[in-house]
């Protein structure tokens, strides 16, 4: 019986930690892939050395089935193309021999089964091209109390885009580094139908929405499996995550906008995108409303004007059942990922970080400001980046100048910014409120997350 070949990539910076985790993991599946090549770049640590004890041959049995695993390691220095370029040296490798690449980042780990369910879910359609495993973070990787708080922030925040994308027919907007299978195939025809000389390209700050655009542009699927799962490695600093956050929100930016790139312009209405649209119109609105609300309770309470009324108790509540519904989906939930939302102020806390990191990306994309986005996360890992407080201190500029501003007008102006603000921001927040309903109370078919 014909078995397929599948050919894994692992992209390696700075893995010291964890590069030892990635190979067992891999080694040990119950459908383990036919060669591995470990894509050492850029890296000053450990990394090479203690990935180099894998190499060679591996002979696992699961059941009756004999399966021999090769694993090769390559240090290529030096690498201006960073990810990107461990990539399409990994991709040169393995491009002609095998039926899959299964790309896997140097710090995630698979579960057990992930590359058997990976392959026969991409075996049940002749059109996937790509097919992403269930990525959480691992609540064990947490190192103290904010980085306990940032990982169940990203448990929640990928448990929600997984879900949404799961809910849309497993058409998946973002085939991940993370753990990503390719139809080899699939990347020739993208190759092709684009001219390049590369599956990944190196002048996109997100290469794998990129790539993933493109396979659905040639026609070929790209899913979310529905079994197969990864714990990927979480951003445990305020510094990193804000430079991981900004990178992919500055990636995506530029992959909506029309015309950005000579070589990647802008697809503001690719089918992949309708739902990176929504998240930032989402996140616009997110940004008015509490904003709003600030600037409208202090200038009510400034003049007296200010009457409690219960009907805004409704929006919190609402989000907190949001919250808890994605925390329920969560396969593996724990105690922290249930008090994250029933609490409501953690939750509202990282959406506040989220909200700093979209208007860092947006003012980014506006200026035009020729950033090393991967540089500057690395930077931000390593606890030497302060940009991440630019978004406050920009924020109490802003309520500072509006108060201010506030203060120089005549009371019949005052009442009248009031009774023109208060409306509009009841309308807006209710319409997010009935999103938000909308989004809680959908079924989600036994999926979990």
């Amino acid at each position: 019986m014909h078995r397929n070949s599948i050919a894994c990539v692992i992209p390696a910076y700075n893995e010291e930690e964890t590069i030892a985790g990635v190979l067992d993991a891999l080694l040990s599946q119950t459908r383990p892939p036919e060669v591995i090549h470990v894509v050492i770049n850029n890296t000053t640590d450990e990394t090479f050395y203690i990935a180099r004890r894998y190499a060679g041959e591996h002979v696992s049995t699961h059941h009756d089935d004999i399966f021999t695993t090769y694993v090769f390691v390559h240090d290529i220095g030096k690498n201006l193309d960073k990810k990107v370029g461990a990539l399409n040296y990994g991709f040169a490798k393995v491009a002609d021999s095998f039926d899959y690449l299964l790309g896997v980042d140097g710090d995630t780990i698979l579960e057990p089964d992930a590359v058997e369910r990976l392959e026969a879910e991409a075996e049940t359609e002749s059109r996937i091209g790509g097919i992403s495993a269930i990525y959480t973070v691992d609540p064990r990787s947490s190192r103290g109390l904010v980085s306990s708080f940032l990982t169940t922030g990203q448990r929640a925040q990928f448990a929600a885009f997984t879900m949404d994308n799961l809910l849309r027919g497993r058409n998946m907007a973002v085939l991940g580094g993370q753990c990503s299978l390719f139809s080899i195939q699939a990347l020739k025809d993208v190759m092709t139908a684009n001219r390049q000389s590369t599956p990944w390209v190196s002048d996109s700050e997100v290469e794998d929405s990129l790539l993933s655009l493109q396979l659905r542009s040639i026609g070929a699927a790209t899913k979310v499996s529905a079994t197969a799962r990864a714990s990927v490695g979480g951003m445990h600093t305020v510094r990193a995550l804000d430079g991981q956050q900004v990178k992919w929100n500055f990636g995506a930016i530029d992959l909506m906008w029309p015309g950005q790139r000579s070589t990647t312009a802008g697809q503001p209405f690719h089918p992949n995108l309708r739902l990176r649209w929504i998240e930032n119109a989402s996140m616009f609105f997110n940004i008015t409303i509490r904003l709003g609300f600030l600037l409208l309770l202090s200038a009510s309470l400034s003049i007296g004007a200010f009457v409690f009324s219960p009907w805004w108790l409704i929006p919190p509540a609402v989000a907190t059942l949001l919250n808890l519904r994605i925390a329920l989906s969560i396969k593996g939930r724990g105690a922290r990922d249930i008090w994250f939302a029933l609490l409501f102020f953690p939750a509202e806390i990282y959406l506040w970080m989220r909200m700093g990191h979209f208007l860092r990306a947006w003012a980014k994309f506006f200026g035009k400001a020729q950033t090393d986005n991967w540089a500057a996360q690395a930077k931000a890992e390593r606890g030497r980046e302060a940009a991440y407080l630019a978004p406050l201190a920009i924020g109490a500029v802003v309520v500072g100048g509006a108060m201010y501003a506030w203060f120089q007008q005549s009371p019949a102006i005052q009442s009248g910014i009031l009774s023109l603000g208060w409306p509009m921001l009841y309308i807006t927040t209710l319409v997010m409120t009935l999103l938000m309903i909308r989004k809680a109370v959908r079924r989600h078919h036994g999926f979990t997350v």
